[in-house]
């Protein structure tokens, strides 16, 4: 197995290197693959050196996987033809997400729907990818009239600029901006750019994403996107319509036993889903379950989820454990 990572110093690449090896995933060679500024630097997996290289030189070393986070400028450039030289690609960018000839994989959701054929694979966008986790199970046992979300962001979803300016501001130095306002004792309603229609583009990944994973196109999905001063992830208020009745102990029940989803929903002991909790962990954390009585079938809930790891590298990883152990 030769597995290439290209985008392998940014903060996504990093944790795949490091979820790689805690899932023990089977790497006989290791292709660390960074911009002209990291070529010869190195990088350590399962206890050896690898040199950074090019990305050329990537593609002629025909790894069997690539998995893609240098940005979607990147991997439109570069994916097809790694996937010419027979390169499987996971791309954690946009680039291909919206593609219709492109599946679009949550493992736990759809991983059984790739085949041979699929050598450019989308990874979603980390909000999406944690939403989907909690409410796909209850679109598949009792049907989604309508979803309103509205998510709360951690920093490390913009990158290491975005990091260093919070602490730049919580430290009172000067430093290089990447958002439009302070994001210390701020919350910004602003993730991404703003599209035509008013919302931003991360607004609109929830709603093309989650109608694409879930085969509906006419699954109503609207969002609010905002970013918060924190490092350990995103929190999501979901609030869905059913089709059908439900009760609160069913749908914790149904939780329970959903794969990846783990239940924190004890408010009578100050236990519900916080990004400090879900910081380094790959399960996707669901709680604050409760009746809304002001529309009929009614459902709140509170998702939260590293988004680094699920929301990004781990999701990535588990698409590249199915295609070694189910196509290669």
């Amino acid at each position: 197995m030769k597995l290439a990572i290209i985008g392998a110093t940014g903060m996504v690449g990093r944790t795949m290197f490091k979820i790689l090896q805690e899932h023990n995933f089977p790497v006989d060679t290791m292709i660390p693959v960074a911009s002209k500024k990291s070529i010869g630097k190195t990088l350590e997996f399962n206890n050896q050196q690898y040199n950074i290289i090019g990305i050329e030189e990537a593609l002629e070393a025909r790894p069997d996987i690539a998995l893609f986070s240098a940005g979607g400028s990147i991997s439109k450039d570069w994916a097809p033809a790694f996937a010419e030289k027979g390169t499987y690609v996971v791309d954690n960018s946009s680039a291909w997400r919206m593609d219709p000839d492109k599946k679009l994989i949550i493992p736990e959701i759809n991983g059984n729907s790739l085949t041979p054929e699929d050598k450019i694979i989308a990874n979603p966008n980390c909000s999406t990818i944690q939403m989907l986790m909690a409410i796909a199970p209850i679109y598949r046992e009792y049907g989604i009239e309508r979803i309103v979300a509205s998510t709360y962001q951690s920093v490390t979803g913009t990158g290491y600029e975005a990091v260093k300016q919070m602490d730049d501001e919580r430290e009172g130095n000067s430093g290089p901006k990447v958002y439009p306002h302070p994001i210390d004792k701020n919350a910004l309603p602003q993730c991404d750019a703003f599209t035509d229609n008013g919302y931003t583009k991360e607004e609109m990944k929830l709603v093309n994403e989650s109608q694409k994973i879930l085969g509906d196109s006419s699954l109503p999905v609207t969002a609010t996107a905002v970013r918060i001063p924190v490092v350990g992830g995103h929190g999501e208020s979901v609030n869905l319509q059913l089709k059908t009745p439900f009760s609160e102990k069913d749908i914790r029940h149904l939780l329970d036993n959903t794969p990846g989803v783990t239940v924190q929903d004890k408010p009578e002991e100050n236990l519900y889903p916080m990004p400090l909790n879900a910081e380094g962990k790959d399960e996707v954390f669901a709680g604050r379950i409760r009746k809304d009585d002001t529309v009929k079938n009614g459902l709140n809930m509170w998702i939260v989820a590293d988004n680094l790891r699920k929301g990004a590298a781990t999701n990535t990883v588990q698409i590249a454990r199915y295609i070694s152990g189910h196509i290669l």
